[in-house]
């Protein structure tokens, strides 16, 4: 996925869960501290991108997010990219993570003011997820 797709899934979150404040929490979180250029394919080439929000403790938005644009939607179908609902909650993250977070500041990812996890907390992240 490239910057422009990320854009794409981050500005139909934000309308799905009628809530702007979007954080990118898995592998895509890089593409908030460098763009494809800079990084190995392998780096960016998920068609996927974990979407949680800070203010979700139900899981309704996340989840409302999964069945619009999630794996198999008509969203995952038409562009072949996909945004999965996932909570906060659900990740193990290093202390102080939250003062990191890197700002997804592209005007094509509006109405999301999106937020990624910092490239060193996000290798912590996969650390621990295996």
């Amino acid at each position: 996925m490239n910057r422009e797709e990320l854009a794409h899934i981050l500005r139909a979150a934000a309308r799905i869960a009628q809530d702007p404040d979007v954080l990118v929490i898995g592998s895509q979180s890089i593409l908030g501290s460098y763009s494809e250029g800079e990084l190995p394919e392998e780096a960016w080439m998920s068609r996927e991108a974990d979407i949680a929000f800070f203010d979700d403790p139900d899981e309704v938005k996340s989840n409302a997010v999964d069945g619009a644009i999630g794996e198999r939607s008509h969203f995952d179908q038409q562009f072949g990219i996909y945004g999965q609902g996932v909570s906060v909650s659900t990740s193990v993250l290093p202390d102080g993570w939250r003062d990191r977070l890197v700002p997804y500041d592209r005007v094509d990812a509006r109405p999301s003011r999106a937020l990624c996890l910092d490239a060193h907390d996000l290798v912590v992240r996969a650390a621990f997820s295996r």
